[in-house]
């Protein structure tokens, strides 16, 4: 009886350490994917604060340089489709570390173009690594929520919009004093280092998937629901509130700086600064997002948070001081933090993967369409105007938003 009961005692032990182990391992990769999407925001930040210098050097008009932006949000979306068969042939983990190598030295190359078509070709390497990593990260994202059972998907983009503040946060400090390719080249090794360090963290504590029904059973929160019939119009509702949302964003992203320095004449310093604003408030509205549906409900989180992006835009566009214009960025950000999230998530309740994968498609469709239409129109008509295109759009998404609320109260009841 006592040797059976010792090896009791030691197979306990054994068992412990085990899970202390993978726990250990869980919070290692947690870390390690935390990284890889702060860093993806840090390096575009770098760049997209730097898109007024890099415009007057390569003397682009702003239709050119909507066209140049084209370019590089097209190669994203169009990396993005094939990546996922780059992931399962190679597996997520590499794909991420090889993307986040090229998204770090491709980063310099905007800097070094003297005209606007070599813009464009760089902007397209720029926008494959941006897309490709995007979609790694995330893959990785889901295995890691798959073992741990717990949705954080939405801190983890988070740390996108932190890693966001922290390259603005640097370019408001070296942009008066750095031309953009010292600035950019500045990047790179940080760029470099990060990847080395959270690549050979991720690689360390691989993660594994359920291979069985009963395994994908018990790591199922809910079962992943079908696209019942009539469900689909409103996937779509939901896809178009995620296109208006990811439009606006991308708008402000690329169009911001520059609209404080030509329109208001602030300098690169301020124009970083602005971005910053944006993310900030970003990044703190979805970090209290998961607080704030469970208290409001979806519904009201995607119609006042259009009609905050939509009030705060044009004041943004369209205020005359320095002041207003970053009262009326702070209220875009907030506004429009949790309105993508929140379009995903309802897509995704009724259709499941089909349902995430209709809304993601629409939603980079809009990340496609802000910078050339935002530029024609401010050839046209001036830069407020452009931006007053984003206020329209997010007065969509408020419209939308109200117009599912029931299928949205239905989910949420559900």
């Amino acid at each position: 009886m006592t040797k059976p009961h010792g090896v009791s005692e030691q197979t306990g032990t054994t068992m412990a350490t085990e899970t202390v182990a993978s726990e250990s391992s869980l919070l290692q990769v947690r870390i390690a994917i935390t990284t890889f999407f702060a860093l993806g925001g840090f390096v575009f930040a770098g760049w997209a604060v730097r898109i007024p210098a890099i415009k007057e050097q390569t003397a682009a008009s702003a239709s050119g340089l909507g066209l140049a932006l084209l370019a590089m949000s097209g190669a994203a979306v169009v990396t993005m489709l094939g990546t996922g068969k780059l992931c399962e042939r190679f597996g997520s983990r590499r794909v991420t570390i090889a993307t986040s190598l090229l998204l770090s030295i491709s980063v310099l190359l905007p800097a070094l173009a003297d005209s606007t078509v070599k813009l464009g070709v760089v902007l397209l390497v720029f926008g494959c690594a941006y897309g490709g990593i995007d979609v790694a990260i995330n893959s990785v994202a889901v295995d890691l929520i798959a073992a741990i059972r717990r949705p954080i998907m939405a801190s983890l983009h988070a740390a996108n919009s932190i890693g966001s503040l922290a390259g603005a946060g640097l370019g408001a400090l070296v942009a008066p004093y750095l031309l953009p390719s010292w600035h950019l080249l500045l990047l790179v090794p940080i760029g470099l280092a990060v990847t080395v360090v959270a690549g050979r963290m991720l690689l360390a504590h691989p993660l594994s998937r359920p291979t069985n029904s009963r395994d994908i059973a018990e790591s199922s929160v809910k079962p992943v629901p079908r696209l019942r019939a009539g469900a689909s119009t409103s996937v779509i509702l939901f896809g178009l509130i995620g296109l208006c949302a990811a439009y606006a964003q991308g708008g402000m992203d690329n169009w911001a700086p520059l609209h404080i320095v030509e329109d208001l004449d602030g300098g690169a310093g301020v124009a970083a600064a602005g971005y910053a604003v944006v993310q900030l408030t970003i990044a703190a509205g979805r970090l209290s997002g998961t607080v704030l549906v469970e208290r409001v409900g979806q519904t009201r989180v995607m119609v006042f948070g259009g009609l905050v992006a939509c009030l705060g835009t044009l004041l943004a566009a369209w205020a005359p001081s320095l002041g207003l214009v970053f009262i009326g960025l702070a209220a875009t950000g907030l506004g429009l933090s949790n309105i993508f999230p929140a379009a995903i998530a309802g897509a995704g309740a009724l259709g499941g993967p089909h349902g995430v994968a209709i809304a993601s498609t629409l939603g980079y469709g809009g990340i496609m369409l802000a910078p050339p239409s935002i530029g024609f129109v401010a050839d046209a008509f001036g830069l407020p105007s452009g931006l007053t295109i984003i206020a329209a759009l997010a007065a969509v998404a408020m419209v939308v938003a109200y117009t599912v609320r029931h299928e949205t109260q239905r989910l949420a009841t559900a």
